[in-house]
């Protein structure tokens, strides 16, 4: 999972030190000849490899890189868009969030920009959402809305197994985290169902390339539930375009998308779940 929108494009921090080992090498060798002449001493600057000194100033802004680039860590680690690791799990702490097992740093740090939206007393959509997110690690996204004037709070669960189709055991899961009377406003009725209800079932035709192994279609398959997994979220629509790019690995020359017929527009709160993928070779060709 990508590095969430809202941190995505934020510019480095300004306390992060610029770090140039060229640069404070140059610095070091004016200041050593600046000492020199100040002494009243002759001293040639020009960097000779058996120098003493430029040894000495060579490691010594190693050294100073170092120091550098562990303080640029430090800062970086105060700040939710690069803190990593058990830096990125304290700074979670501060929002209530712990991390799930086997969760990812982009993973926690989206939980954590929904816990910092959703931070009141309960019932708005980023802290119902942050719930169903953080019930299980088995949980993609989830939508959650109402219909017209109803006040029922719906919540639609994109799964990352099952080709996004919530399970029944998923649902019972976050629906409970979900009525925990601690996270429940008190005149809020909460319900919640798997987001994907449609089922798509992929068919193309391929050509190889000559030198391509016969297994390729393997690799395709392979290929196309790996990157289904990594971007069908809710409300993406499905395009014969991003098909065919998926199915369009190293050895396929050209590959013809029969099924579905046309792109598959997706509400908002709802994801297609992927079917069948029937992969049928025509030929060898250029």
């Amino acid at each position: 999972m990508a590095l969430p929108a809202e941190l995505a494009n934020l510019p480095p921090p300004s306390l992060v030190d610029l770090i140039s080992y060229e640069a404070r090498y140059s610095e070091l060798r004016t200041k050593l000849a600046q000492l020199f002449t100040q002494a009243g001493l002759p001293y040639n600057a020009d960097p000779l490899e058996v120098d003493p000194a430029q040894i000495l100033l060579q490691d010594a802004a190693y050294i100073d890189m170092g120091l550098r680039q562990r303080i640029n860590e430090a800062i970086r680690s105060w700040f939710l868009a690069y803190a990593t690791g058990d830096d990125l799990d304290a700074l979670a702490f501060w929002y209530d969030v712990t991390r799930l097992i086997g969760e990812t740093d982009d993973e926690l740090k989206r939980r954590i920009i929904l816990a910092i939206q959703g931070r009141s007393t309960g019932g708005t959509e980023p802290r119902y959402r942050a719930v169903a997110i953080g019930a299980d690690l088995a949980v993609a996204d989830a939508a959650v809305y109402t219909i017209g004037r109803d006040p029922t709070i719906h919540v639609a669960i994109f799964s990352k197994e099952n080709g996004g189709v919530a399970s029944p055991a998923l649902v019972a899961k976050v629906d409970a985290a979900l009525q925990d009377p601690d996270v429940r406003m008190v005149n809020d009725t909460i319900v919640v169902e798997s987001a994907a209800q449609q089922t798509i079932n992929i068919e193309a035709r391929y050509w190889l390339l000559p030198q391509a192994p016969e297994n390729t279609d393997d690799l395709m398959e392979a290929s196309l539930r790996a990157a289904w997994a990594a971007d069908m979220l809710l409300g993406r629509d499905m395009t014969i375009s991003w098909l065919t790019s998926k199915l369009q690995v190293d050895g396929v020359q050209k590959v013809i998308i029969d099924a579905p017929a046309s792109d598959q527009s997706i509400e908002f709160n709802r994801a297609a779940a992927l079917g069948s993928i029937t992969l049928t070779k025509v030929a060898r060709a250029y």
